[in-house]
């Protein structure tokens, strides 16, 4: 009886978990459909709308747009593979800024379209970590920092008294302080990205995840209008 009642307990655990992670899905693309239509929405008025005086500039606008879908197919494709995350890993030592690096170029266009000054402080710090997960928490928290910095610079470097630590830090509108203890909930946009309307509410929930399960730490600090620093954690916690 013992035995069986323990087996029920952990069948009734299963199938709420499953219940759990199936509404957390159909949450997600809810969510996913809803965004991505923007800039397929505007790619179509585009497109129906050609500019013989500036075809130039309306590709690059067609191509910002694609650009916009590419990051959202990425996210959903990471989300989808998170429950198969721990065997996925890859854990070995690498150099932290060729990471960040595939980072960085990956918005090469982002940062030039907008003029944003970019500083990169590199070093031959390794860190075990896994590339492709740490590479997709490096390409959220850089997406955040171009969508609400609309001058100045990008700052990437080493904190100067904690080598393990990666510090991150725009000039952007930065974050209401009644948002920043919400910022890694699922959906949750704050103050600042309902007004941009750029916000999907889904990156730093999943960076928070990934770094979760890479067993790295991250910590967000802003002042609304001048800017957000972001301090990832490397070591192992």
């Amino acid at each position: 009886q013992m035995l069986l009642r323990t087996l029920l307990h952990t069948h009734r655990e299963s199938i709420k978990i499953n219940t759990e992670n199936a509404r957390n899905r159909q949450e997600y693309l809810a969510l996913w459909t809803h965004q991505i239509k923007t800039p397929i929405t505007a790619m179509e008025l585009l497109l129906q709308n050609p500019s013989e005086n500036n075809p130039a500039k309306q590709s690059r606008e067609l191509l910002g747009r694609l650009f916009e879908i590419e990051q959202y197919v990425d996210a959903s494709l990471q989300y989808m593979r998170l429950d198969t995350m721990n065997a996925d890993l890859v854990l070995q030592k690498y150099l932290l800024f060729d990471i960040v690096k595939q980072a960085v170029k990956y918005f090469a266009r982002s940062f030039i379209s907008k003029r944003i000054s970019l500083h990169l402080e590199e070093s031959n710090t390794l860190v075990t970590t896994d590339e492709k997960w740490l590479l997709f928490v490096l390409k959220q928290i850089l997406s955040n920092a171009l969508k609400y910095t609309k001058q100045g610079s990008i700052s990437i470097y080493l904190h100067p008294n904690e080598p393990q630590t990666l510090v991150i830090e725009d000039t952007g509108i930065g974050i209401a302080p009644e948002d920043l203890p919400r910022i890694y909930e699922k959906g949750f946009t704050g103050t600042n990205g309902r007004i941009q309307k750029k916000s999907t509410g889904i990156g730093l929930y999943l960076s928070k995840i990934v770094l979760d399960k890479l067993g790295h730490g991250i910590l967000i600090s802003s002042k609304e209008g001048c800017g957000t620093r972001v301090e990832i954690f490397l070591t192992k916690l």
